[in-house]
């Protein structure tokens, strides 16, 4: 189900660019109904959200009730194929006695949290840091000196959007086989490298033919590689580092610190261009290393575990990479 988040989003960014068409809403009178197209998926949640389910999980963890509980299981699940999950949020209530729902200030104080909000914070960040959005910026440049007419780019923009909400597809089918870490650390590591290769084709651009076309194909591969990677997996890597009485905190957090990051690349990414030009990618590049060598070495593998052994995972993690980052080693 979290899968779902990544495929939303990259289908909305999709269905945003072909109503931008010239042939729909993209007209320059059209702008004003292009615009208000936004409301239209704001008024099918509010129509719909009343009637999903209460989140199992808050309902037995935080409220104990049982009733509650078992009816919203049998509707996400259906029928009676929701033992497995019960006895596992069973077992997370047990663990959980006597402990009140932490607020957001709350996760900092907690000395076996810190990793994990370290990680969660260093993830949403760079998810908006890793230059996608650069990518998405130049795209109609890189378009336009391959060749592509004018009147055409709009088009190749689509393909952009068709191409990230594929990857997101294909991540939903892969990450169960394949696990949450060998996507997002191969991610990031192929964001890294068609980032040297982008501000090298940028770079000498006008030296050949064929340095355009090695350009667009850069745009691509790395659109598909944040797709199976980050675009993909961050969200549900969030979900599972934590349980039920840190979880929906620690979505605010993160939820926080990723719409901030893009806030703040959206106001210095012009600067950056301005002053660096096509090198501005080995800024992003350092971004995907660092994130990269983060995850490799404190993020566990969550594929196939609970809640509760991921937690044990994470601290047996900790113990052996070192110290608490937020406080002083002892000698």
């Amino acid at each position: 189900m979290a899968m779902g988040t990544s495929i939303f989003i990259s289908g909305g960014i999709l269905t945003g660019q072909v109503m931008g068409l010239s042939e729909l809403l993209g007209k320059e009178g059209y702008w004003p109904l292009l615009l208000s197209t936004t409301c239209i998926p704001a008024v099918l949640q509010l129509l719909i959200l009343p009637w999903f389910p209460e989140s199992p999980r808050y309902l037995l963890i935080d409220r104990g009730d049982d009733h509650a509980c078992n009816m919203a299981l049998k509707q996400l699940h259906g029928g009676e194929n929701y033992h497995g999950e019960r006895e596992d949020m069973e077992r997370e209530r047990a663990s959980a006695t006597g402990v009140k729902p932490l607020k957001p200030w709350e996760l900092f104080a907690d000395k076996t949290l810190r990793w994990p909000i370290l990680t969660i914070i260093i993830m949403s960040s760079a998810q908006q840091l890793n230059g996608i959005n650069a990518i998405y910026f130049y795209a109609e440049y890189v378009f336009a000196e391959a060749g592509i007419p004018f009147e055409k780019i709009p088009y190749a923009t689509v393909g952009t959007g068709a191409c990230e909400c594929l990857t997101a597809l294909t991540c939903g089918l892969l990450i169960e086989s394949l696990g949450r870490r060998v996507l997002i650390i191969g991610g990031y590591s192929l964001m890294a490298l068609w980032c040297i290769c982008f501000t090298i084709t940028l770079t000498f651009q006008n030296l050949s033919s064929g340095m355009p076309y090695l350009s667009m194909a850069c745009v691509f591969a790395f659109i598909l590689s944040f797709g199976l990677g980050p675009g993909g997996v961050t969200t549900i890597l969030i979900t599972e580092l934590f349980t039920q009485t840190a979880r929906p905190a620690a979505y605010m957090i993160g939820g926080s610190v990723k719409w901030l990051s893009f806030f703040f690349i959206g106001m210095v990414f012009p600067f950056i261009v301005n002053g660096l030009h096509q090198f501005c990618f080995l800024v992003f590049f350092v971004v995907c290393c660092v994130v990269a060598t983060v995850i490799f070495f404190v993020v566990p593998e969550t594929k196939n575990k609970t809640f509760l052994e991921i937690q044990n995972e994470f601290h047996r993690r900790k113990r052996t990479t070192g110290s608490d980052p937020l406080m002083p080693t002892s000698l």
